[in-house]
């Protein structure tokens, strides 16, 4: 079995977070990007705001209506997007960090693993398969 370069990776749990998104919420980002840095896999999710999120800004209490709205849904998906992470990269996730921008949609998430994945790629690159 050939190992994944680290593109490959990104690109592979960018793909299968799109189509979960589209699938578990009816709606997807307009573009994700995936970072592996280290022991972190960084998502970041452009999108928009949904209407209700923008309706609600526009009261006292709406930035922290729409995180606690956010923190409830990564909450939800958060076990979806670790089978994910897991599939791709046969570790396991530690913890799961989640922020959304209130002014753009965009939302980072981290997923911590239980090793430096990054730098076993490099090992297994030079060295062959481990």
């Amino acid at each position: 079995m050939t190992q994944l370069s680290k593109g490959q990776i990104e690109d592979s749990i960018a793909k299968q977070v799109t189509k979960f998104y589209v699938k578990a919420l009816g709606v997807g980002p307009r573009e994700t990007r995936v970072y592996l840095v280290e022991d972190m896999i960084i998502i970041r999710l452009k999108g928009k705001l949904l209407p209700i999120e923008q309706k609600l800004l526009e009261y006292e209490q709406g930035v922290k209506l729409v995180k606690n709205i956010r923190e409830i849904l990564h909450e939800i998906t958060v076990p979806g997007l670790m089978s994910i992470i897991k599939a791709v990269t046969k570790q396991n996730v530690t913890s799961s960090h989640s922020d959304i921008s209130t002014k753009t949609g965009e939302i980072v998430q981290v997923y911590v693993l239980d090793i430096n994945y990054e730098e076993r790629l490099k090992e297994t690159d030079t060295y062959g398969r481990l």
